[in-house]
């Protein structure tokens, strides 16, 4: 029964208020990310951009060149290349970058970083960033085994007497019967494929494969034919396997690079208490030295040359690249020459500034001149009104906002005066003051109020300077 509640338009609404419930409320919400209505750089066949498409709003100029690198990378001629993304901030470099890796496919490795990352305590700076090189090379592992697949209709332990002790039973073994739509077969496993089982938490009606070799035993689901036993139930119903239960199955695995080197990295110690206590203080990351990344590079190699494995070079982002000082620049020139490199893209909103780490030399965008020769330069440009207004829309629409009248043109008047990214937060708490007072959609009083609450960057700046606090480093 759904409760109703009344209220009255003439009483104020405290801030800290909580909003009724309802039934929406309850529904399970995720996260919604920045960028996740970006879908790809929006081209026609010809390579040309469309003033709207893929979740881009303008930037066709960009979205061209980016089209234009999608290929160059496709046809293995960007080696030892980058990409650099310039432009004033909220201009779209990460969602260009995003965009191109989506365009390489759905399974390549997309790994941001900020250059300011590269300043740790705990390793070197140039370890870092080959970690993040490393991260961003997928492997694709495909293996054909000998498996057992099917619905389990039969789970049934077995015990008997404990040899080592006259009290008690233990299982000897586990029968296990296994459907397909060709036919049904009984399994008699080991007792640890049992252990197995039980941690899975496989039931009858469970799709499960076992491993011949291994004995690995994994829960794909829960068969279709339990579908309609519930209303609403949050589990995954496969259908029922084809073909024998015992058969040669093709298993694709992707792993990274970067996992491997980690896998190897990490000391396999003991399972005594001194071990154990050894492992828990020691720091929460390791270095990786460049003898084992070569020793894993053999073995990858080996891999590929069986046909048992491909490579995948995914897309490392360095944004606020300016950050990084001389010595990461050095050492980003000899990664993009490695045999084994992703695509590269950098991104910065500076000019002519001092390149990090030095005194006196000062540089286009704050990056050395040789390095700056290895890039594809890229500018995004700036959003007028009429732009800002389209990109608050689709926001909107992505977060399952409404806006009442006279909405759209208001933010897109805030996103001129002060910027879009802050046009782009309004809409939120907006929506949330909207909630407080009954009403489904934002208004214009909402905005309105929002400009009395939260501040742009530029109107900050001007009333601390007005006001005589904090200016430009110094104490006025």
């Amino acid at each position: 029964m759904k409760a109703t509640t009344t209220s009255s338009t003439s009483t104020p609404v405290a801030h800290n208020a909580l909003p009724p419930p309802s039934a929406a409320s309850t529904a399970r919400s995720s996260r919604i990310a920045p960028h996740s209505h970006i879908k790809g750089l929006g081209l026609n066949a010809e390579g040309t951009a469309a003033p709207e498409g893929a979740g881009f709003i303008g930037q066709t100029n960009a979205r061209e060149a980016c089209g234009v690198v999608v290929d160059l990378i496709k046809s293995r001629k960007f080696s030892g290349r980058a990409l650099l993304l310039v432009g004033a901030p909220g201009t779209g470099k990460t969602a260009l970058a995003l965009a191109v890796s989506h365009e390489l496919g759905v399974k390549v490795p997309f790994c941001p970083m900020v250059g300011s990352e590269v300043y740790s305590t705990e390793v070197k700076k140039t370890e870092v960033l080959a970690e993040a090189f490393r991260r961003a090379i997928g492997l694709r592992i495909k293996e054909t085994k000998e498996v057992y697949e099917g619905e389990v209709t039969e789970l049934t332990p077995t015990e008997s007497e404990n040899p080592l002790s006259g009290y008690g039973k233990t299982v000897s073994h586990v029968i296990v019967g296994l459907k397909t739509v060709k036919g049904t077969k009984q399994l008699r496993l080991d007792p640890t494929i049992y252990e197995a089982i039980l941690k899975e938490k496989i039931v009858v009606g469970d799709v499960i494969y076992v491993e011949a070799n291994t004995g690995a035993v994994k829960r794909v689901g829960r068969s279709d034919a339990y579908a309609s036993s519930y209303d609403l139930e949050s589990e995954t119903y496969v259908p029922l396997p084809k073909g024998d239960v015992h058969k040669r199955k093709e298993l694709v695995q992707d792993v990274t690079l970067g996992d491997l080197d980690a896998a190897n990295a990490r000391p396999q110690g003991g399972q005594d208490i001194m071990s154990v206590m050894g492992s828990l203080m020691k720091s929460g990351r390791t270095e990786v030295t460049d003898k084992l990344r070569r020793e894993v590079n053999k073995v990858v190699k080996g891999y590929v040359d069986q046909g048992v494995a491909e490579v995948i070079p995914g897309v490392v982002f360095i944004d606020e690249v300016h950050m990084l000082d001389v010595e990461c620049f050095t050492y980003l020139n000899s990664l993009l020459e490695s045999p084994m490199a992703p695509t590269v893209i950098l991104a910065t909103n500076r000019g002519n500034a001092l390149v990090r780490g030095t005194t006196d030399v000062v540089s286009p965008h704050g990056i050395p001149v040789d390095l700056l020769d290895r890039c594809l330069i890229v500018k995004t440009d700036g959003y007028n009104r009429e732009q800002i207004a389209k990109v608050v829309q689709l926001r909107a629409n992505v977060e399952g906002l409404k806006l009442g009248p006279g909405v759209l043109e208001r933010m897109a008047e805030e996103g001129e005066r002060g910027s879009m990214r802050y046009a782009l937060q309004l809409l939120a708490p907006a929506s949330i003051l909207a909630g407080l007072v009954g009403r489904n959609e934002i208004a214009v009083e909402d905005i309105g109020e929002m400009n009395e609450l939260f501040l742009d960057a530029k109107t900050s700046a001007s009333h601390l300077s007005a006001d005589g606090g904090f200016n430009g480093g110094r104490m006025s």
